[in-house]
């Protein structure tokens, strides 16, 4: 083989070397950029994954709370008084309905359980009612208790016999005489008509259940009605 024959072998040998090299360097790239599009990719999701768990929890955390605080759902056309009558009508309605149920079924006396059933049809029915009516004024009410309201019905759950049917008809007759005093002022004194009927209307069930509590707790004559009314005037 000539020199010159040589060297163009030599050439093409180094041709293909560097034709070789320059492939394994392309595919190389190539895998690192899929490496890294993957990583990307997986990163990407995980963010997207946990972004929407957060939002998750605290879309459940902020309907949690909302329930049992109420909101306004909107330009309300209720004054603060209003409001706040309103708003503290649901929640003792609410608190009658569960302490009425845990008396219906735990009441050791026969007294107890009726009263205690009497308080879960009538109070299920105002709250139907008022909270139809919130709404129409932009209002939306509570559908659960309060911590407050949850650590004294936890109170109760613990009690049995005699010693529930004592607190329990001590409670109905506290409950019952500040319900009916406001109830008194919000019917005379309520700046919204529809609220102010609203309480007109449900303030003889409010009395009647005032007098079946006083005759729980062993009491006679209109003393309670007298303290209602007193309350109501102050």
């Amino acid at each position: 083989m000539t020199n010159e024959q040589l060297i163009k072998s030599a050439h093409v040998w180094a041709l293909a070397i560097l034709l070789a090299c320059g492939a394994i360097a392309v595919a190389s790239n190539g895998l690192k950029a899929d490496s890294q599009n993957s990583n990307q990719n997986s990163n990407s999701s995980n963010s997207n994954s946990s972004s929407r768990n957060q939002n998750s929890n605290r879309n459940s955390n902020s309907r949690g709370n909302e329930s049992a605080r109420g909101s306004q759902t909107g330009m309300s056309t209720l004054n603060s008084d209003d409001q706040k009558f309103v708003m503290e009508a649901a929640v003792g309605g609410l608190m009658e309905v569960e302490l009425g149920r845990l008396a219906a079924q735990h009441g050791s006396s026969d007294a107890v359980k009726q009263f205690g059933q009497r308080m879960v049809d009538d109070h299920s029915k105002a709250n139907t009612e008022l909270m139809e009516l919130a709404s129409s004024k932009g209002l939306t009410l509570p559908t659960a208790l309060d911590e407050k309201h949850q650590s004294e019905l936890a109170k109760m759950q613990k009690m049995t016999g005699v010693d529930f049917d004592k607190a329990y008809s001590k409670a109905m007759l506290s409950d019952h005489q500040k319900d009916v005093a406001a109830f008194e002022k919000q019917s005379t004194k309520g700046s919204d008509a529809d609220i102010k009927a609203f309480a007109a209307k449900t303030l003889p069930t409010l009395q009647e259940h005032l007098q079946m509590a006083r005759a729980l707790n062993g009491q006679k004559g209109n003393s309670g009605a007298k303290n209602s009314n007193s309350n109501s005037n102050n």
